[in-house]
């Protein structure tokens, strides 16, 4: 058994498959030129809109903005965290800042308009927009939800499925104990990037409606002979859905780096869902939202191999994902371990959870706490012994909530026979940490995979 665990800090940033803007769509958001600029123009914008020569302003007009944006960002507060809860977490306290920010920009550039002419209105209405980008980029910075411009416009550059896969090919012979990386060859042609195709995957036993997923297919996949590569299912958090991982987590960059590396050699990368709508949570189980264990352990399994040339053995077959994602790669890791060997849990819970664990007994499975012990992992786990079976528990260093949560279930893993390892990372609940730690990890599961020796 290997217990490892890592601290690993920020890669330089000529290092990073991600540092290098070919245009201003990549520039980045969260570093460098353009979050300065923002930054400028933002603080110069709410100077503006802050000051003007007539008393009234400061006696009146002023004092209500502040008041009445300090009330709504309140609000704000109230519905996320308390009546609505779309998220896992509360809103921070930095997040809420930048809210009220954004809130009291709008306000002051509203009162401002009867204190001016129509042009002194346009620069109002302009100020007031600098100060929403720059509020909603201190946002973004703190989540890391968009590195680049280009994330924001949605997945790039896809291709059909039947495009991508093309016609099927001769197999790739890998003799016993021989890893693919030893016996393969690339052929003289062979592209310089992998696919990423949008595609359905239909619930067909499960009946489960799924959120659209995308593939990723490496450069070998396009080779002849074809190796049967290994795969991996990544699931997006919740609020989320699978295209998360293709912009905000910028997989396919991230692995057509990998495979530069390894001469057009990386897994399949299959971004399913486990949601079924962005704001969903049914627990990575078979219940009332939706049979997601069946759909993850059986339609997305038979759908690749009906679709693809990949692996079957179970220690070629990864499960991974992100928060809501990273709990139920470990639920689906232990409850289908003949379909999946090896896991990467990335800030994922100690347990299934849409609340306290009684309101999750009772909200999903009628109150029955037996059922819920029967799907558990760390009952699970608990009752059963997983030698064959090996996992990364992922967790930011600054996540106060998850990462004592991830050294719970990474205990129990190890007293359950599993190959295991503990990776923290800088960082919070939050892409900063989510992206980093599926590709800090991508040699590992390679080497778990025999993909590489």
């Amino acid at each position: 058994m290997t217990v490892l665990a890592t601290a690993a800090g920020p890669e330089p940033a000529a290092a990073g498959p991600m540092s290098v803007a070919a245009s201003p769509l990549d520039w980045s958001l969260v570093d460098g030129t353009l979050p300065v600029v923002l930054r400028v123009l933002g603080l110069a914008s709410l100077a503006f809109l802050l000051i003007t020569r007539d008393r009234r302003w400061w006696t009146r007009w002023l004092p209500a903005a502040l008041v009445l944006a300090a009330l709504l960002t309140f609000l704000v507060k109230v519905i996320v965290n308390d009546w609505w809860q779309p998220f896992p977490d509360e809103l921070p306290f930095e997040v809420l800042f930048w809210i009220g920010i954004l809130l009291l920009a709008l306000l002051l550039a509203l009162f401002k308009l009867r204190f001016l002419r129509w042009r002194g209105r346009v620069g109002a209405l302009f100020a007031a927009l600098c100060v929403v980008l720059y509020a909603s980029n201190q946002v973004n910075i703190y989540y890391d939800n968009f590195p680049t411009v280009r994330t924001m416009l949605g997945p790039q550059d896809t291709v059909s499925l039947k495009d991508a896969t093309g016609t099927k090919e001769p197999v790739l012979e890998v003799p016993p104990g021989r890893t693919i990386e030893d016996v393969w060859r690339p052929p003289k042609d062979l592209p310089a990037k992998g696919t990423v195709s949008q595609t359905p995957i239909p619930g067909t036993k499960s009946g489960f409606k799924a959120q659209t997923a995308y593939v990723y297919l490496p450069p070998a996949y396009r080779a002849s002979p074809r190796p049967l590569l290994p795969v991996l299912v990544l699931l997006p958090g919740q609020p989320g859905a699978p295209e998360n991982w293709i912009t905000s987590g910028e997989l396919p960059t991230m692995m057509d780096a990998f495979a530069a590396e390894h001469r057009g050699l990386a897994p399949i990368v299959v971004v399913a869902d486990n949601l079924g709508s962005p704001f969903d949570n049914p627990l990575c189980v078979d219940g009332k939202l939706g049979k997601v264990q069946t759909y993850l352990s059986e339609d997305v399994p038979n759908w690749v191999a009906a679709h693809l040339q990949a692996a079957t053995d179970r220690a070629q077959w990864a499960i991974s994902g992100l928060s809501n994602g990273g709990t139920c790669s470990l639920q689906t890791a232990v409850n289908a371990p003949q379909r999946y060997g090896r896991f990467i849990d990335i800030s994922g819970e100690a347990e299934p959870s849409v609340g306290s664990h009684q309101q999750t007994v009772d909200s999903v499975f009628g109150g029955d706490e037996a059922a819920f012990r029967k799907v558990n992992p760390l009952d699970v786990m608990a009752r059963q012994k997983f030698p064959d079976t090996a996992g990364v528990f992922v967790a930011g260093t600054e996540d106060s909530t998850y990462r004592p949560q991830a050294k719970v279930v990474y205990d129990a893993a190890r007293k359950a026979g599993m190959d295991v390892r503990l990776m923290e990372l800088p960082g919070a609940h939050n892409w900063s940490v989510w992206r980093p730690g599926l590709e800090k990890n991508l040699p590992w599961l390679a080497r778990q995979t025999r993909l590489i020796p």
